[in-house]
């Protein structure tokens, strides 16, 4: 069985990757490749979460055991296979990259195929630059800073938040349902 997963970043609008991988791969697998495909160093700490169809983190499957609680499952990358853990075309994950900023990629698992198998994952479209590995804490920092200074206090009024007048009408849901990876 092949997957195929689509790769996208909320850092960079034009950055799209797609792996097509077996499905008898490990986790461990599928992160070496999407760090070939970007130029990203395989032996940093990251992690795949398995998530919801609202993007809420659901299971984790870490590249290293950092001494969790026993109660607590830990899935490493290199025993999950990934078929042990995606069966459903729509499947979506973060790749969390960068864990001192919390950045990851958002992956979708577009297309499975079955009866048929691949030796070696690889990247099959690649298409703009990826976002930079590890961003420097104040680069960071200062990123945040300018996002927090364009929404002022005087943009939350009562009539952005609480208005008592709300028309549930007015409110467009359309592309909260499902994050599309289309640009």
């Amino acid at each position: 069985m092949i997957f195929t997963f689509r790769i996208v970043s909320d850092e960079v609008d034009n950055f799209k990757r797609e792996i097509k991988i077996d499905g008898t791969s490990t986790f461990l697998d599928l992160k070496n490749a999407i760090c070939e495909s970007v130029g990203y160093d395989k032996g940093q700490m990251s992690s795949f979460f398995l998530c919801d169809r609202n993007w809420e983190k659901e299971k984790e499957i870490t590249f290293e055991d950092m001494g969790s609680d026993d109660d607590q499952d830990v899935w490493l990358m290199d025993e999950s296979v990934l078929s042990d853990f995606i069966d459903d075309e729509g499947q979506k994950l973060l790749y969390v990259f960068d864990y001192m900023t919390d950045r990851a990629f958002f992956i979708e698992m577009t297309e499975m195929v079955t009866g048929r198998s691949l030796k070696d994952p690889f990247c099959s479209l690649s298409l703009g630059q990826a976002p930079q590995e590890i961003m420097d804490l104040d680069e960071f920092d200062a990123k945040i800073d300018a996002k927090q200074a364009s929404v002022s206090a005087a943009d939350l009024d009562e009539d952005f938040y609480g208005d008592q007048e709300y028309n549930a009408d007015e409110f467009d849901a359309e592309g909260f349902d499902e994050m599309t990876f289309e640009n």
